[in-house]
């Protein structure tokens, strides 16, 4: 009996906007209330972006309270949207090193 190995999908960059909230040290301001991130993260599929995201914020002791996809790199130019030459850059970082990168952290103040 021959098995023969499933082709394997490739890795896509999931653009990621991620709500955290206070954490004893989270590392965001002091009077921060929270923050969102912008992410970029690998996987074969939004969920395993999702899950690789929120586990590495966690060991970065970050109280991850939301996480909204906004599509993949296609998915966005697709929908219109035009995509600038250092965010792409960004996108082409996660992808090669199959990781998460955070591109901006805007801290939530009441």
């Amino acid at each position: 009996m021959t098995t023969e190995a499933k082709p394997r999908r490739p890795q896509q960059v999931h653009t990621l906007l991620v709500e955290v909230g206070r954490k004893p040290g989270d590392g965001l301001p002091k009077n921060a209330t929270g923050a969102a991130l912008l992410c970029y993260a690998s996987g074969v599929e939004e969920a395993e972006a999702v899950r690789e995201t929120v586990a590495i914020l966690q060991q970065a002791d970050l109280s991850v309270l939301e996480v909204t996809g906004q599509g993949t790199r296609e998915e966005r130019e697709a929908g219109g949207e035009k995509i600038d030459p250092e965010e792409l850059e960004l996108m082409e970082r996660a992808l090669a090193e199959n990781s998460v990168v955070v591109a901006v952290i805007t801290p939530f103040f009441d």
